[in-house]
């Protein structure tokens, strides 16, 4: 399925033996969670028949084109937001979590999963420093910017689990109940002075705000209200705004993003933009001036259902205080999910997972043009670089 991208050539990214640390200043790691379990059937999300192990594909996203360096298994999901990858302000390790399992007795099933893997990013190849336990429907990760705590979101049971790191060794600190199991906890931001952390609620349909000291989170009991089904959730480097996606009933309606003003005190939404059916990833770029979506556009959807499209989308939209305006929007591969910049602001990714592939673009400022594509083994569902 070309998805309407029959132009785009597709590179071929040879895996480089070199350790990690050759790369030299240029580098800059991606991460992508390939899920291998399930696959889409006429609009219907099924477990795949003995399917081969996930994997997870570390990219060299600080050369053109951006090139593949190692892979290893390990457990990944795309059930819940593409915020299932976390990297290291360092780059020296990596967390990735995996929200759901095939159920060992019923392998047709799938039922959630608490797994949290530490990746060793240092090795070449990659290899599985550990396996830790999360929360039943491990989510979004996030890790702070000074590198000592890291939040996951556990969409199925209603908790925030809180680790704290040091050496790249992660030690489980507590969990923070939310809500109830159907409060869906989705994904967990930090602001870029690590005090505040903003929580995605997909079933309750709140944001809420989590005050941090040191490795102490607690809830502030505040929270937002922005749409329906908030999911995905990116900070600005400068701590001013966040931007967030919310699923909407994936019924083939447009739905929105929401724009949160964090000057304010407590912070609250100040607008919701439609931007198409179902926007999943949100990524800021890194001097905090742009942020892109991806928007599914109705393309996991039967060929037969209303608003059908073969290709997902993604947009860009410049930003200037709280005001978000469009700037460039390009057809990308179906089924999408994350989305990542370059640090220099000129290149991203974005996954898709019908395709098994994740999209290069270029973005000049004004326009956004696919020029090649990343082949990975496995649904792309989450993804991930450093915030520094």
């Amino acid at each position: 399925m070309q998805c309407g991208l029959s132009g785009v050539r597709v590179l071929t990214l040879a895996l480089i033996a070199s350790p990690f640390l050759s790369l030299g200043a240029a580098a800059q790691l991606a991460v992508s969670a390939n899920d291998n379990k399930v696959v889409n059937r006429e609009g219907r999300t099924v477990v795949a028949e003995n399917p081969p192990p996930d994997t997870i594909t570390i990219i060299n996203l600080g050369v053109s084109p951006p090139k593949v360096i190692g892979e290893v298994n390990a457990p990944a999901s795309v059930v819940g937001p593409p915020n299932s990858v976390a990297v290291a302000p360092d780059e020296s390790y990596a967390l990735v979590t995996g929200a759901f399992k095939i159920d060992p007795a019923n392998p047709k099933n799938a039922i959630p999963d608490d797994k949290l893997t530490v990746i060793d990013l240092k090795s070449s190849p990659p290899v599985v420093l550990t396996t830790l336990r999360a929360g039943m429907g491990a989510s979004g990760v996030s890790i702070n910017r000074a590198g000592t705590l890291a939040l996951v979101a556990n969409r199925s049971e209603g908790t925030v689990s809180i680790f704290t790191v040091a050496n790249r060794t992660l030690t489980p600190a507590g969990k923070l109940q939310l809500g109830d199991d159907k409060s869906g906890p989705s994904h967990v931001a930090f602001t870029p002075d690590g005090k505040t952390a903003l929580v995605t609620r997909d079933g309750d349909h709140r944001i809420s705000v989590l005050s941090v000291d040191g490795s102490k989170v607690v809830d502030t009991t505040r929270y937002m209200v922005a749409s329906i089904r908030p999911y995905s959730i990116a900070i600005s480097p400068k701590g001013d705004v966040a931007v967030l996606t919310n699923q909407g009933g994936n019924l083939g309606d447009v739905d929105v993003i929401s724009v949160i003003d964090l000057k304010q005190n407590p912070p609250r939404v100040v607008d919701n933009i439609t931007v198409g059916q179902t926007p999943k990833g949100v990524a800021m770029s890194p001097d905090g001036s742009h942020v892109a979506i991806t928007i599914q556009n109705g393309s996991p959807r039967a060929k037969s259902a209303q608003g059908y499209n073969d290709h997902g989308l993604v947009k860009i939209f410049r930003i200037k205080g709280t005001k978000l305006t469009p700037v460039a929007e390009a057809k990308v591969g179906a089924w999408g999910q994350g989305v990542v910049w370059s640090r220099n602001g000129k290149t991203l990714l974005a996954q898709s997972m019908l395709n098994k592939s994740i999209d290069v673009l270029r973005f000049n400022g004004r326009q956004l043009k696919v020029v090649g594509a990343v082949k990975v083994s496995g649904g792309p569902a989450g993804i991930g670089t450093a915030e520094r």
